[in-house]
């Protein structure tokens, strides 16, 4: 079994630092409580065991969700496995500050076993795989029976299993993967997401017959007690956004 790995406490590029630790009273921290609960909410029919996050398009902080959000489940209990299937551009192994030497391309190859996974000592729930070395058929390996025979093993050994993958637009990757989940969350940014974009990817979904469960607007400005905290993770809809409803460019 991996040894525990003691992550660094930052702060995040809003100031407020990791919206997942303990006590945290930060509008991240309590944005992300939120979509716990109602995540919980979304699992009354279907137990969801599986969650993707992806975006449209890049850049638009999904894998920071995916930080916060398997942090923040963490602390309820539940056994959290946060993984990187990110085979293009991965960043989870830079926002938990752990090494990316072998991972999820590994496994799928046969090339690791269940050793390469991190351990979180500030979490002791929460487990992290990273992706490993980036394969030249990323679509092919999420797509493979190895990945689904993975997928199962996890499923049976966490509570909670929160996936990154890339945007859906440039890549199929997401689509792909999408099969092995039993919901997806799609990250939209406020002020950089076009209407159209996220249209087009909630077809792209819904073509896949994929579970979207909702949609988590980020860098969005909330009102408080007439004062604003500016680019917090602070949106959350069960509903699928329109594409009129979406943020306008700036």
């Amino acid at each position: 079994m991996a040894e525990p790995t003691k992550t660094k406490t930052k702060t995040d590029n809003y100031g407020y630092g990791y919206g997942g630790y303990k006590g945290s009273r930060s509008p991240v921290a309590e944005a992300f409580r939120v979509l716990r609960t109602n995540l919980q909410f979304a699992a009354v029919d279907k137990e969801l065991k599986v969650i993707l996050v992806t975006s449209s398009s890049p850049n638009e902080g999904k894998s920071t969700v995916v930080q916060y959000l398997a942090q923040t489940i963490s602390q309820t209990g539940k056994k959290v496995m946060a993984l990187d299937a990110d085979l293009i551009n991965p960043t989870l192994h830079r926002r938990f500050d752990i090494p990316n030497q072998r991972g999820l391309s590994n496994l799928i190859v046969g090339d690791a076993d269940f050793t390469v996974f991190t351990c979180l000592k500030e979490y002791p729930n929460l487990s992290v795989i990273t992706t490993g070395p980036i394969p030249p058929n990323s679509s092919e390996l999420l797509g493979s029976a190895r990945m689904k025979h993975l997928m199962d093993r996890l499923r049976e050994e966490y509570d909670v299993v929160i996936m990154d993958t890339p945007p859906i637009l440039p890549v199929t990757d997401a689509v792909v993967a999408s099969s092995l989940a039993d919901g997806v969350i799609l990250v939209i940014q406020a002020g950089k997401t076009r209407g159209g974009e996220v249209h087009h990817a909630q077809e792209v979904l819904e073509e896949a017959h994929a579970n979207l469960l909702g949609v988590v607007l980020n860098r969005a400005r909330r009102r408080l007690n007439d004062s604003y905290y500016t680019r917090t993770y602070g949106a959350y809809s069960t509903e699928p956004a329109k594409a009129e409803e979406a943020p306008a460019e700036s």
